[in-house]
């Protein structure tokens, strides 16, 4: 084993005896009998959260706490409709456990199908099992891109690198020989390699991190944080509010203790009325259901958060390989520097091709040449920070293929009539094919690299552009997302395949060449780049970092294990589905069938989760405001609250909560805005004060007639408030579509059913005069005028508001 300090990583040796299994494993009887000691890796599928807890968090919150407490007391007055309110939070509830519970079922199923593999050897034969069926004492065999799923010894080694970095946070790889510890969780990196689970189960590092990765996660979400802090208001208002409101209704009725069930009616109605029962549910519908819908487009949404952040995203970053092409190579041709080292060129590249170790590039070459049966007496694998690899054979030398821009530098000169290598590469770079150079050696290069190398061969491999990947480059630049392409390939030849997809590629960047020591030209020249080649890990993930630090929301998609990195910092990590297990594990959606083209479905689908939940937002904060106000109004003057709590219920129901509950699912492809809280205010505020105003002074001009009595009284003021909700109603469900136009009016038509039938009128303490209706309309409209005025004033700050830093303008798209 020896350091490789110009790759960047360690090189190691591999002698041919140990190109096979180190131990032929367990046998089945053994297996069986650990699988019945309980001694196996299973991990709890928790890509959703646990039954418990969807259980105890849309029952068990403190607003249903209080609904429940006010509900018992109504109750015990003995009039029973009037606590319908009660019952209405608790089918809330029911309805979001029953579609989280779906979308568990949904997502738990797809997690299994999905289930990351490992390779095990059990009576001498290898098999590949699900991670969670892994032994303790299997012998489990470890390829590049696999993550370890168990803790345990390593007993054979053929130039293995882990990539420690989760556990240490050392970014460079460590090579690990017979003896040495593996830990789960890690990643490998480079080579092969086998190790004995002596840990397994929940006390594994992999169990930990998996579990932390991918289960139920409340992820920073702007959404979620806004409401939390409504929330936190609201309580402590309610707080306030709950002595105001009952010593105010003591007071209205006289201060006669007789009237009790009276007072705790209408003091109950004026406290539901400040809590926001539905938003809390809607928005976790709205995620959940948003989740289902992404899984039928066959992407695995690992935290629900993660949907919401599809709608900030400003800056994408994607992974030429895989991503923009189809990811699997194809051999072209080769390009010998002489005609006449074709044919050793071809039988070195065969032997390299079948070698222990394969990648990308050997399976294709693997398919266009046989192997001559050299022996290898010593390896060094690929991996993405040296960029090349080399392997020796008894009697046939040493053999390097690698990047030519490394590797050249390193060969002596071709000779007369000889491929000016060089040259020829800058050419081929234009094409956009990718090029890997064959080169000899004296022996397997030492701590200081290779050198001394004679160049044999250009190997030109050719990739496959996916046929959906223009068209959805253009969707992004036509919705204001930037581009990024960072891809470990030669810069000219990524960019000579964003040219093919109809892109300016503008000048591309050797990443080798970015400063180290200069933040603040590091982010310069990430803000002024759309193409990045020769990429290391690290590098992806400081590219990421330095975009968040100017204020990008960043989304990474990948599908290699020199993704992780980056994938893990980005705020939306996009793993494609043929991409290595350690890669799904840490990103938050996972593109199943790896298809680029669902990308605009899904930055669609984030945009109409966030503007579906700021509309319904607006309906249920606006009673919230309105019943302050009433309750402000009313203890000033010291009249009684106007309405029952069943005639509130009228309100929540059929003006707020099943319109919230389809408008929070309906298409929208509004774009996002940062300023969630503030929009929602800016219309809130002055609609539910308008709500509570209108409402306060219909009852009060109907007190001051005289002649009509308390029901007639609250119908004045529910009249009001009903058509001022509605005109909110109507102003939210703009762009106006003949289904939402319907919904209103088939709203409008259940509330009328209250009005005009006696059923209604007895449900809901209804008691209907010409004076109560006219004098309801009357302030109804001056609240009509509010609203629109402040609908319009909200939509004006929308539009003014400055949109999200965008990079330079450099970088196009």
């Amino acid at each position: 084993m020896r350091s490789d300090a110009a790759g960047g990583g360690p090189v190691a040796t591999v002698a041919p005896d140990t190109l096979s299994p180190p131990d032929p494993g367990l046998t089945a009887a053994q297996v069986a009998e650990r699988v019945a000691a309980g001694e196996v890796n299973a991990v709890e599928n928790v890509t959703s959260r646990p039954l418990i807890e969807i259980i105890k968090t849309n029952v068990f919150t403190r607003f249903n706490g209080l609904l429940g407490m006010l509900m018992v007391m109504v109750m015990l007055t003995g009039r029973f409709l009037d606590g319908i309110f009660g019952v209405a939070a608790l089918i809330n509830s029911i309805f979001g456990i029953a579609q989280e519970l779906t979308a568990k079922r949904k997502l738990d199923s797809l997690a299994v199908l999905n289930a990351p593999t490992i390779h095990v050897v059990r009576d001498g034969v290898t098999e590949s099992i699900p991670t969670g069926d892994v032994v303790k004492g299997d012998v489990v065999e470890l390829r590049s891109g696999d993550q370890v799923p168990a803790d345990g010894t390593v007993i054979g080694d053929q130039g293995l690198e882990i990539d420690e970095s989760n556990l240490t946070g050392e970014s460079d790889p460590m090579p690990k020989a017979v003896g040495d510890e593996v830990a789960s969780g890690t990643v490998v990196v480079a080579g092969r390699g086998w190790f004995r689970a002596d840990v397994v189960g929940a006390a594994t590092q992999a169990n930990r991190l998996s579990a932390q990765a991918r289960k139920f996660t409340r992820a920073h979400s702007d959404v979620q944080h806004s409401i939390n802090i409504l929330l936190r208001w609201l309580t402590w208002i309610v707080i306030v509010a709950i002595p105001v409101v009952f010593f105010n209704q003591w007071r209205a009725d006289g201060e006669n203790l007789a009237q009790w069930r009276e007072i705790i009616v209408r003091a109950a109605a004026a406290l539901v009325g400040l809590i926001p029962e539905g938003l809390v549910l809607l928005t976790t519908l709205a995620f959940v259901t948003a989740t289902i819908r992404l899984s039928r487009r066959k992407a695995l949404v690992q935290e629900l958060p993660a949907v919401e952040g599809l709608a900030r995203v400003d800056v994408i970053c994607l992974d030429k390989t895989g991503t923009l092409t189809e990811g699997e190579i194809a051999y072209d041709r080769l390009e010998p520097v002489r005609p006449d080292l074709v044919a050793v060129a071809e039988r070195a590249l065969g032997a390299l091709a079948h070698g222990p170790n394969p990648n990308g590039t050997t399976k294709a070459l693997a398919a266009a040449f046989t192997s001559p049966d050299w022996r290898m007496t010593g390896e060094i694998p690929f991996n993405s920070a040296r960029k090349w690899s080399a392997a020796s054979y008894a009697d046939h030398g040493t053999w390097v293929l690698g990047a030519p821009d490394v590797l050249i530098a390193h060969c002596e000169p071709s000779g007369a009539g000889g491929l000016d290598v060089a040259a020829r590469v800058r050419e081929l770079a234009d094409t956009g094919d990718r090029v890997v150079l064959l080169a000899r050696a004296d022996e397997l290069p030492d701590a200081a690299g290779p050198s001394g190398l004679t160049a044999y061969a250009l190997v030109v491999l050719t990739e496959q552009v996916r046929p959906d990947a223009a068209a959805t480059l253009a969707y992004f630049k036509e919705q204001g997302v930037t581009v990024k392409v960072i891809s470990g390939d030669n810069p000219d030849t990524v960019a000579a395949v964003v040219r093919r997809l109809d892109v300016d590629p503008g000048t591309p960047v050797d990443a080798r060449t970015l400063p180290t020591d200069d933040p603040e030209k590091l982010r310069q020249i990430v803000e002024d780049t759309t193409v990045f080649g020769r990429v290391t890990p690290d590098q992806k993930q400081a590219i990421v970092k330095s975009l968040q630090e100017q204020g990008h929301v960043v989304a990474m998609t990948g599908d290699g294990v020199n993704d992780v990195l980056a994938l893990k910092d980005a705020d939306i990590g996009i793993a494609m589905g043929n991409a290595a297990p350690a890669t799904k594990a840490v990103a938050q959606i996972v593109l199943l069938d790896g298809r680029f083209s669902n990308m605009p479905a899904i930055l669609a689908e984030g945009r109409r989760v966030i503007a579906n939940v700021e509309r319904v937002a607006n309906l249920f904060v606006t009673k919230n405001v309105m019943s302050a106000v009433i309750i402000v109004a009313t203890t000033v003057v010291g009249l009684s609250f106007p309405f029952l709590p069943r005639q509130l219920t009228l309100l929540s129901t059929f003006a707020i909560g099943i319109p919230a509950m389809i408008l929070a699912l309906a298409p929208n492809a509004q774009r996002y805005q940062p300023g969630f809280l503030k929009r929602v205010l800016a219309l809130a505020i002055p609609s539910g004060i308008a709500a509570g105003a209108v409402s306060f002074l219909a009852y009060s001009d109907a007190v001051s007639f005289g002649d009509m009595d308390p029901l007639e009284r609250s119908v004045s003021a529910l009249v009001a408030l009903l058509v001022t909700f509605f005109a909110l109603l109507l102003a939210l469900a703009r762009p106006y579509a003949v289904w939402k136009l319907a919904l209103v009016g088939a709203m409008v038509a259940c509330v009328s059913l209250a009005f005009v039938t006696p059923i209604g009128n007895q449900l809901f303490q209804i008691r209907v005069t010409t004076e109560s209706i006219l004098d309801g309309l009357i302030f109804g409209v001056v609240g009509v005028i509010v609203v629109e005025i402040a609908y319009r004033w909200s939509q004006r700050l929308r539009r003014e508001q400055p949109p999200p830093p965008q990079p330079g303008a450099g970088t196009a798209p």
